[in-house]
């Protein structure tokens, strides 16, 4: 095995690819094609987003610049070799990093010490380099504390990270992340990327980000659209982003800054050009114009109000606290709060605070060490509780738990199957549990022609949308979700929260995790934000995020939104900068009274 050192290489094209095809079969015998006759070229040490909704061939035609899958049809050079010639395999392969969605799809190792070697160990870097090399990698994502630590022990954020410094460490000319910040809280996002523009600036490297964060691709050089498996539209983000109408047809949406100025300038009439697009400040200078020239032109847009959740306490969390093991110290404590009924509660926090064994515990999958965790049971009008085994079936009629990557919960033949399994294991009778399965197929947009398909053989959103309609036949009164829009593509997202809003107004009550503080503050009643395994704030989001000293504090940061209209209150003091919707926003801005003062 023979791999040529491109350090001092003079190759200028990382990437050239001409009219590339790529096709499979699924399991029914149908032939889909993947990537269809695509061309494009990416310079050395460019940054490229690509985007395009699920099963547009994202993450096919990264494979393949990968060597992890070949082409039917067309030409393929990375590094200026020819990717389909034996002799330049391991060498292309040696100098490609990429990091998957899952990180679970790529942790090896026992410790964490151990997978962040495997790379370099394949690639024969000798000591002391290689413990040079494990040791960078792992502060740069700042794991270098748990380099003893079992992967398997460790949160899904934190496991993100290790699969990031595992290719880190493996020092690629060419990078490429397939939505690899996607389980990340903002804070460790925002590092990560500032890590790729620093390795960018040190060492020349060439990134392909794979997205579906509109305000990730902002930072790229250049923009490629996939529809189809083609592509559709590329250039810089301007270019790109600037075709709103377009954008939107594709399945796609702005960032908000761009969002929000889109909004004022349809509700003045006003003309916007492509360099109103180039960047939040230029954004942000035509937003200021608008608003003062226009705002007496603006018209009204009327928005439905969200039912307002009733005073029943459904769900009683008090002083909850849980250790895996007796020796190690509290992964959570202190936890105190409840859920109304048709209320959503929010639960954020960095990557490892916890999230995740506090929703263990409301359906009784963990049992607290102190503290109780009490469910309202309609037809005993009293609290049960999941400290006793003689409640935990009861409670799981009331709560339905679905974790991060719900299509992983799948595992029969037939979708018809699988949603039928949880209303048969609650006991209920073939006509309750039909009932209950057709009840929840429109709930998640889905209709009976899937009924008699694997569920193997669906998209990912298609995946999603069953397994969440697995846990909706089981008719509970609580929904815990587990960043239930974790890698869909924006219509994706807005399906899943139109679900969640659907059944908010049919009197359901939901907690939700989520490290979108957008989506969190937009559409929850009361945030409960955990740090280090504690409670810091229970609240409303205008509460939350009024003090910018408390949500700093607690490692959050603001809404996107937000951070756009603090920019804008400066020139406009009445602008509600809590406004955390674009219509909301656009509202303060266009109809807000001179000389009124709103929160900060």
């Amino acid at each position: 095995m023979e791999i040529k050192d491109l350090t001092n290489s003079s190759y200028e094209q990382t990437v050239s690819a001409k009219e590339l095809v790529f096709s499979y079969t699924t399991n029914d015998g149908t032939d889909v094609t993947a990537v269809d006759h695509v061309s494009f070229s990416v310079k050395k040490g460019e940054y490229v987003a690509i985007l395009g909704r699920n099963g547009s061939g994202k993450s096919t035609l990264a494979k393949m610049i990968d060597l992890l899958e070949f082409p039917d049809e067309g030409e393929l050079n990375i590094f200026e070799l020819n990717a389909d010639e034996d002799e330049h395999f391991w060498t292309i392969r040696s100098h490609c990093g990429m990091v998957f969605q899952n990180p679970d799809n790529q942790i090896v190792g026992t410790t964490v010490e151990e997978d962040v070697a495997f790379g370099p160990e394949n690639l024969s870097v000798p000591l002391p380099e290689l413990a040079r090399r494990v040791e960078k990698a792992l502060g740069y994502v700042g794991l270098l504390e748990q380099a003893d630590k079992q992967p398997s022990a460790m949160s899904g954020g934190q496991k993100q990270r290790l699969a990031i410094a595992g290719v880190l460490a493996m020092e690629p000319h060419l990078l490429i992340l397939d939505e690899s910040t996607s389980m990340l809280d903002p804070k460790a996002r925002d590092e990560f990327l500032h890590l790729v523009s620093r390795m960018r600036e040190d060492k020349g490297i060439t990134v392909l980000h794979i997205t579906h964060d509109m305000h990730e691709a902002y930072r790229a050089d250049r923009v490629i659209v996939l529809e189809h498996g083609r592509i559709r539209v590329s250039g810089t983000p301007s270019e790109v982003f600037s075709q709103v109408e377009l954008i939107r047809e594709l399945g796609l949406e702005l960032p908000k800054w761009a969002e929000l100025l889109w909004e004022l300038a349809n509700r003045t009439n006003t003309p916007i050009e492509q360099s109103d697009f180039e960047s939040e400040e230029k954004a942000l200078e035509a937003m200021r114009r608008i608003v003062r020239e226009k705002k007496s032109l603006a018209t009204k847009t009327s928005k439905q109000e969200n039912a307002k959740p009733s005073e029943q306490v459904v769900l009683r969390v008090n002083d909850l606290a849980y250790r895996y093991d007796k020796k190690a110290p509290d992964a959570i404590s202190g936890i105190s709060f409840d859920l109304r009924k048709g209320e959503i509660v929010a639960v954020i926090g960095h990557s490892g605070c916890g999230k995740t064994t506090l929703i263990s515990h409301l359906n009784g999958i963990l049992r607290p060490s102190e503290g109780t965790v009490e469910i309202w049971d309609q037809e005993a009008q009293a609290f049960i509780t999941t400290n006793r085994n003689t409640d935990i079936k009861k409670i799981r009629k009331h709560v339905g738990l679905l974790f991060q990557y719900p299509e992983y919960q799948l595992f029969e033949e037939t979708v018809e199957k699988d949603i039928l399994f949880g209303p048969k294991k609650l006991g209920y009778d073939e006509e309750k549990c039909k009932r209950l399965m057709m009840e929840s197929l429109p709930l998640v947009g889905l209709d009976e022609s899937v009924l008699k398909r694997s569920p193997f053989e669906l998209s990912g959103g298609q995946k999603r949308r069953v397994a969440f309609a697995g846990i909706l036949a089981m008719a509970p009164d609580i929904l815990i979700l587990d960043e239930p829009a974790a890698g869909l593509d924006p219509v994706g997202q807005q399906e899943i929260f139109g679900y969640i809003e659907t059944l908010r107004k049919q009197g359901k009550s939901i907690v939700l995790v989520s490290h979108d503080m957008d989506k969190a503050a937009q559409i929850a009643d009361r945030v409960l934000v955990l740090k280090q395994g504690k409670q810091t704030f229970f609240g409303t989001p205008r509460k939350l995020f009024s003090s910018q000293s408390d949500y700093l504090s607690m490692r959050l940061d603001a809404p996107v939104l937000m951070h756009t209209m603090l920019a804008l209150k400066k020139d406009f003091p009445y602008a509600d900068a809590l406004a955390f919707d674009v219509k909301d926003a656009a509202d303060s801005l266009l109809f807000g009274k001179e000389g009124e003062v709103t929160p900060s």
